[in-house]
């Protein structure tokens, strides 16, 4: 019964749609903005780095609470990654507008915390060095995704986390799709800081 109440509880919060909420704030429809994503770069893009940084905050938040209640409730990785993976899902494919959501990067990046910090460590110098060198989120988030599954493996992460990991990074390296179509043209939009 615990297991049920947390995922399902864990898919509603990944659903919350943290952007669309902050950009509604400031009287902006996020979805008819900029790239009409709901994640934090398009956020930080069109409204301003403040609510940006708070979308990033807050749907992290959401990939990591699922996983240290899950943790705390003294749970196997089993559950531990299926609340993760429930929590992503939430985000991608909200229930809130339509199961439309975001890509999904902030969120797992908040599952990867909870389940494998010492990955993200490593995911994170990965990410920073292809958009420095580079200057494109989405290439470095593709990038994060793709070795995300090595990186929880390499640091001992169980089959369990790991399988969770492929599935995450397969989901969001499909929703950049249309930024990888973009990439090959040669028409995406570089980061500005």
């Amino acid at each position: 019964m615990n297991e049920t109440l947390l995922l399902v509880g864990a898919y509603l919060l990944g659903s919350v749609p943290t952007g669309l909420l902050l950009a509604k704030s400031m009287g902006v429809d996020i979805r008819e903005a900029g790239s009409g994503n709901i994640g934090a770069t398009n956020v930080y893009r069109t409204i301003g780095r403040k609510l940006g940084i708070l979308t990033l905050l807050g749907d992290c938040l959401k990939g990591l609470i699922p996983v240290l209640v899950a943790r705390w409730l003294g749970l196997p990785d089993l559950w531990v990654a299926a609340a993760g993976l429930c929590a992503f899902l939430g985000h991608v494919y909200t229930i809130f507008l339509g199961f439309k959501g975001g890509k999904g990067v902030a969120t797992a990046l908040g599952v990867f915390l909870g389940t494998s910090p010492l990955s993200v460590l490593f995911g994170i110098v990965i990410f920073g060095s292809v958009l420095y060198k580079w200057r494109y989120v989405s290439l470095a988030s593709i990038t994060a995704a793709a070795l995300i599954p090595v990186l929880v493996w390499a640091t001992g992460g169980s089959v369990k986390l790991v399988v969770m990991a492929v599935v995450i990074a397969c989901i969001v390296i499909f929703k950049h799709r249309e930024n990888i179509a973009r990439l090959t043209a040669g028409t995406e939009n570089k980061f500005k800081a």
